[in-house]
């Protein structure tokens, strides 16, 4: 089992201090919009590595107009042990994290808890740019290797500086020899963990009975293919600098990948999928990423699914909340209405959310 079973929220977003007292059954979270109901589902999702659900800044989440910094306190159940964990900013510094009282890196941080989420943004993975599928992509290989983010920020400098070069025009050798071999170790790593994770994936759908449909996924190149080994890419790196001279950027790496579907069933591409279809498409894959690590580590992710009630009807909402509860996954989902979660009756927590003179409160009913 993994799951939070106390929560507190201190001057987050619209919430000044909630307190929450949970087990480990799903959470419906209702109320009215912009009453704070995704306010609380991010700051779940900081109890995992990264910048959360919405990749805002440690300042921007922070309560106005106070702006004091915010604070998260959490007590975190891991396969029966509890572990507590805080996370924090203070005056918009980059968030710090703390461990069972120790300070702990995000690293560590991911080795305790895995978090997965569906956020309504995500709704055009499918028909919009190529960086919203790698990160999608990323946050899957990160979800399995707590290590992936290290190595993408590697990959990140590197290139900048490596694209500062180019820019500059500058052609002695030298300078690039450096920041070209750690592109490459980096972005070796990136490569084999995306694979990894959409084979793992691909493995978890193959096993499930679900009602939701399976997608085939593919990591495909923008431009060539992507070098397969640290060598190969750091061969690629120096060849393609001419080119990449008159582009005034690197043109080969990971960060030209990009993330295929198809609807299996029907051999359809997700593109080209009815909104409602690729809905469907994009909650079997966050369910099966959380299959695919309850099999590595023992226990399933925590859940979030925001607003998961649009676009599926009322049948695939009932197969949706059966199959969380066999998963076992604490899974916290929002929802204007409770009427939304009413397949769940008592398999679920409710928490009523209202907003009032600009502050967040949660009642549990």
């Amino acid at each position: 089992m993994l799951a939070l079973t106390e929560l507190t929220i201190s001057h987050f977003r619209s919430h000044k201090v909630a307190r929450l007292s949970l087990d480990g059954r799903p959470i419906a979270i209702h109320g009215a919009n912009g009453a704070g109901k995704t306010n609380i589902l991010e700051a779940v999702s900081l109890f995992s590595p990264g910048r959360g659900m919405r990749r805002a800044s440690a300042a921007e989440m922070t309560r106005r107009p106070e702006a004091l910094g915010w604070k998260l306190q959490g007590v975190l159940d891991v396969q029966g042990q509890s572990h507590e964990i805080e996370t924090w900013s203070d005056g918009g510094a980059a968030r710090q994290v703390r461990v069972n009282g120790k300070a702990a890196n995000q690293v560590a941080l991911g080795q305790l808890s895995r978090v997965v989420w569906l956020v309504p943004s995500m709704d055009r993975l499918w028909i919009e740019g190529a960086d919203g599928r790698r990160r999608f992509l990323d946050r899957m290989a990160l979800s399995f290797d707590p290590g992936h983010a290290e190595a993408s920020l590697l990959y990140e400098k590197a290139m900048r500086e490596r694209n500062k070069l180019l820019k500059e025009q500058i052609r002695d050798d030298h300078w690039y020899v450096a920041l070209e071999r750690q592109m490459a170790e980096a972005g070796a790593r990136i490569h084999q963990g995306r694979l990894s994770a959409l084979e793992l994936v691909r493995q978890a759908q193959e096993r499930a009975q679900t009602a939701f449909p399976s997608a085939d996924l593919e990591l495909v190149q923008t431009e060539g293919a992507m070098p397969e080994t640290e060598a190969d890419l750091r061969e690629a790196l120096i060849e393609s600098r001419f080119r990449d001279l008159a582009a005034g950027r690197t043109l080969v790496g990971p960060h030209r990948s990009d993330l295929y579907g198809v609807f299996a069933a029907k051999g359809v591409p997700a593109k080209d999928c009815s909104t409602g279809e690729q809905k469907a498409l994009l909650v079997s894959l966050i369910l099966s990423n959380a299959r695919a690590l309850a099999d590595q580590t023992g226990a399933p992710p925590i859940v979030l699914l925001d607003e998961v009630a649009a676009h599926l009807d009322a049948n695939r909402r009932a197969a949706l909340y059966d199959e969380i509860c066999a998963l076992g996954t604490q899974a916290w989902m929002t929802g204007t209405g409770p009427e939304l979660f009413a397949e769940l009756e008592t398999r679920a927590q409710f928490l009523d959310v209202t907003e009032q003179d600009g502050v967040s409160e949660v009642h549990a009913p």
